[in-house]
């Protein structure tokens, strides 16, 4: 059985384990240091304002979180939902988990947001074709940062 609940502060220790193996995968093209994981556990305990997340859950043990960033798009005529973070355990991968959350996340946050975003690194063809298959489609948009410390 497949569950998704609200993260909670007895998750603390697995979702920064889990943070830390998402962050040291193929799947991102940086390495963030561990002292965002837990700055941003602790925005999550103090609300849900910006940064909401859900642990995965399959037969009732944890088997991933993603992590929900919250913005305004002017371009979209109202709020967008990014699904910053989306990561399931290996041991948890290819048992539907992640189309899942998905329906679970359109059916709950659809009317609330006006549009879905997300980002794919170029070579995890696996998640791309999940994504795809769940209604995204590429932008031609390159994107840029700049950090400032």
């Amino acid at each position: 059985m497949i569950n998704f609940r609200k993260i909670a502060k007895e998750d603390e220790a697995c979702y920064l384990t889990m943070a830390a193996d998402f962050y040291a995968s193929d799947a991102v093209l940086f390495h963030v240091d561990a002292s965002h994981l837990t700055a941003a556990f602790h925005e999550l305990m103090r609300s849900d304002e910006y940064l909401e997340c859900y642990i995965l859950e399959y037969d009732g043990k944890t088997a991933g979180y993603a992590l929900l960033c919250k913005s305004y798009s002017q371009e979209a005529g109202g709020m967008v939902l990014w699904i910053d973070e989306l990561y399931v355990l290996p041991a948890y991968r290819s048992k539907g988990i992640g189309g899942a959350f998905f329906d679970f996340l359109f059916a709950q946050k659809g009317g609330q947001f006006k549009r879905f975003r997300l980002e794919v690194e170029k070579d995890n063809a696996r998640a791309a074709a999940l994504y795809q298959k769940m209604g995204f489609d590429f932008l031609a948009y390159e994107q840029m940062i700049k950090d400032y410390e």
